[in-house]
Order: C-alpha cells, then sequence, then structure tokens
C-alpha cells in the first residue's frame, strides 16, 4: 500500500512539473511563449560599412552575445546601402513582412530621406521596437584649414554660399540638416548653402574625402571623426549637443551655440522590426532589446562610442518616431530640402 502511495506521488510531481512549461489563460492552460530568439538574429546596417547604423548594429550584435542574451543562437550583421536608408527600409517591409527575426538599425537620418528621396514607405510602415543612442553632431575641418572657427566658416559660406562644399552623410539626413540650420543661423542662403552638401553612403567615404579635399567641412556623429582629430589631421569647430564635448582632441570642443547660434540638434538611432509579426514576438523583440539595453555590455558600449543613452521601447518608441517624422518634414521643407 506504501508502495502504491509512493507511485501516485511521484507520478503527480512529475505530471506537476510538466505542467510547469504551461500557464493558465482564463482558466485554460496555454503553452509558454517559445524563447526568443529561436533562430539566427538578422541586424540589418541600412548603409555602407563605417558609418553610425552600421557601427550600432555590430555594437548591438556584440553586446548581445557577450551578455549571452541571444538564447544559444547568433546574430549576424548585413549591410543594405543606399539612398539615406530608403532602400534597406523598403527591404524590410516588403520582403521581411511577419519575421520577427530580421531587425533594422533607423533613425533621424532615415525620416529625413523618406522626404528627399520620395521614398514610397516609411517607419510607420515598420514594428517600432525602441530607440537606443543619441549624439552630438561634429563640424571638422582639416588641420591646414584656413577656418579657425565656426564662426570663420559661417562668415565665409554667409558672403559666398557656394564657397563652401560641406560633406557627410546621406542627402537630408542629420549632417545635411545641420548644414542648413548653421547657414540660416548664420543670415546665410540656406537654400543654396544646403545646395554646396555632398552626401556620402558611409563615414569612412565621408572621411577620405575630406582628407583629400574634395571637400572642405566634415559633418556627422561625433564619434565617426574622433579618432582623425585625435590623430591631428582634423580639427574640430563645434558640436551640435548642448554641452562641450572632447570628440578627440584631448579638450572639450564648444557648441554651435557657444560660438553664437542658436542650433542644436542630436542624431539619434533606434532599432525596427518588419511589420506584420504577431504581438507575442513583438513583446519578445522588445523584451530583449529591453535586456541589452540594461547590459553590463551595451553601457560599455555607449562609454567607448561615447553615446548617449537615449532608450525609449515599445509604445513610447513609436509615438516618438511618429513626432521626429513631423518634426524633421518640417524642418526639411524650412530649409530647401523637403518636397
Amino acid at each position: 500500500m506504501r508502495r502504491r502511495f509512493l507511485g501516485i506521488a511521484v507520478s503527480a510531481l512529475v505530471l506537476g512539473a510538466a505542467g510547469c512549461a504551461e500557464q493558465s489563460v482564463g482558466g485554460k492552460e496555454e503553452p509558454a511563449a517559445a524563447a526568443y530568439p529561436s533562430k539566427t538574429l538578422q541586424i540589418m546596417a541600412p548603409a555602407a560599412a563605417g558609418g553610425g547604423w552600421d557601427t550600432t548594429a555590430r555594437s548591438m550584435q556584440k553586446a548581445l552575445q557577450d551578455a549571452s542574451l541571444l538564447n544559444g543562437q547568433s546574430a549576424e550583421v548585413r549591410n543594405v546601402n543606399g539612398a539615406a536608408g530608403t532602400i534597406g527600409l523598403a527591404e524590410l517591409v516588403s520582403s521581411h513582412s511577419g519575421n520577427a527575426h530580421q531587425l533594422m538599425i533607423t533613425g533621424l537620418v532615415m525620416i529625413g530621406g523618406v522626404v528627399t528621396n520620395k521614398s514610397q514607405v516609411n517607419l510607420t510602415g515598420t514594428t517600432p521596437i525602441a530607440t537606443l543612442t543619441s549624439e552630438s553632431e561634429v563640424v571638422v575641418v582639416r588641420a591646414d584649414s584656413p577656418y579657425q572657427s565656426l564662426k570663420d566658416l559661417l562668415d565665409a559660406a554667409k558672403a559666398d554660399p557656394t564657397a563652401v562644399k560641406w560633406g557627410g552623410g546621406s542627402a537630408g539626413g542629420t549632417d545635411h540638416i545641420l548644414v542648413g540650420l548653421l547657414a540660416k543661423a548664420a543670415g546665410a542662403d540656406a537654400k543654396t548653402v544646403a545646395k554646396q552638401y555632398v552626401a556620402y553612403s558611409g563615414g569612412g567615404e565621408a572621411k577620405a574625402a575630406l582628407l583629400s579635399g574634395d571637400i572642405s567641412v566634415g559633418v556627422s556623429g561625433a564619434s565617426e571623426f574622433a579618432d582623425l582629430v585625435k590623430a591631428g589631421d582634423l580639427r574640430a569647430l563645434a558640436v551640435s549637443g548642448a554641452a562641450p564635448e572632447d570628440v578627440g582632441a584631448g579638450t572639450p570642443t564648444p557648441t554651435i551655440k557657444d560660438a553664437g547660434y542658436e542650433v542644436e540638434l542630436l542624431n539619434w538611432r533606434g532599432v525596427v522590426a518588419p511589420p506584420g509579426i504577431s504581438d507575442a514576438d513583438r513583446t519578445a523583440v522588445i523584451g530583449l532589446v529591453d535586456k541589452l539595453h540594461a547590459s553590463d555590455a551595451w553601457k560599455q558600449a555607449l562609454a567607448e562610442k561615447k553615446w548617449q543613452d537615449f532608450y525609449k521601447s515599445g509604445d513610447e518608441a513609436k509615438a516618438y518616431f511618429e513626432s521626429e517624422s513631423t518634426r524633421i518634414t518640417s524642418v526639411l521643407a524650412e530649409i530647401g530640402l523637403g518636397q
């Protein structure tokens, strides 16, 4: 009798343990959500290697791996280059609908690219997941440039709007927007100045053009030119954030406002998933990125890249994407870069 009782008890214990893999929903047992990711996670950088989106994607990949957040799976980064990220955006929307294992890095640059490239798709066609970082822009010139200050540069642009050749990332992106805003603040012909801007598909190309003399001024995220500023090849004139910061020179570079111009602009970056993913998948992806954001590996990446933590996820990220789309579209129209 005692043996029979023990057998029943053991059977009940086994059944109870098996039941832990299920959860009760409204009195009905439902399978627990599958662990995510369940296969290789693809992270698209919708630009060439060497730029901000590429660096963000690869930093995200490394932090996910270092923090052991991939559930035994791997993460891969691939580049889809062109048109301020809108080629990658179109691919995400048209070719990866419903695939929660395909993510894409995005940001302010893409919002401008949608407008200037007259893209048929925009961020409302994606599933917003999170904003990740923000970063000041920096205005740099070669070490042998005659422009010793931002005022020198903008005075020249005001005197002759075609005299300065600017260069940076995609047309209509953060770099291009900043050039237009600087010209406007200096009293120069903003539309003519903005037309002198040369767009490059990746940070590496912009650096090469500046060093070779193809352009006379570079504008990009503060981290992208830091190595050349530190080496003494470039001189940083101003940063676009609210406070001075060291972009490689060893001493803080003053802000645009410090130079007397009422301009402040931060370049933010985030991550989206394709349209058509289930609510459960959306929750799983947001959960993974929440864990990424909380990890020591990601905090280390922020510190190394000198990125500012700018985290919003889920519905908050969705609302922010929408408000930025409205704001940037208005700015582009004002400086002659909109439709």
